[in-house]
């Protein structure tokens, strides 16, 4: 699933307001901690952004080998 400003934004009107559940584009979660809903929001804001973790480069080293 792709997320979406739409999902980053429900996501921190929950924060707001204290609620767990959250409703994104076609279902509906409930977290069972504000430390989940707030690791969460960093993913999806993190994918938003496009910052998501493991997309940086790649480095290689070739040793030779004849």
């Amino acid at each position: 699933m792709a997320w979406t400003q739409a999902d980053l934004d429900a996501i921190n009107a929950a924060i707001a307001t204290g609620a767990k559940r959250v409703r994104f584009q076609t279902h509906e979660v409930e977290y069972q901690s504000m430390t989940d809903l707030l690791r969460a929001r960093d993913l999806i804001k993190a994918e938003v952004e496009g910052t998501t973790a493991g997309c940086g480069p790649i480095f290689t080293e070739y040793c030779g080998g004849y």
